[in-house]
């Protein structure tokens, strides 16, 4: 089963970064208000970016990594939409 690092826009501009394994039912999650606390008062949010990993200890570790990332650097990899396998 394929695991999923994503970032998601906020309606305040925010990106959030997550880990998901159903990106579409992660975005939807969000935007039912059962996400994450952060996203919760930054609704609607749209996952812009995507990299697939064949585990979710890969995805969750790129999340670290991209968490320590400024927001200049995020929005590299948030614009344009794409995804990435790994």
């Amino acid at each position: 089963m394929p695991h999923f690092f994503y970032l998601a826009r906020c309606a305040d501009g925010s990106l959030y970064a997550g880990t998901c394994v159903d990106v579409r039912a992660r975005e939807a999650k969000h935007n039912e208000g059962k996400g994450a606390k952060y996203t919760r008062s930054r609704l609607p949010v749209t996952i812009v970016y995507t990299e697939e990993f064949s585990l979710l200890t890969e995805a969750r570790r790129r999340e670290a990594q991209v968490k320590t990332w400024s927001k200049a650097e995020k929005e590299r990899l948030s614009t344009p939409r794409r995804s990435r396998k790994r």
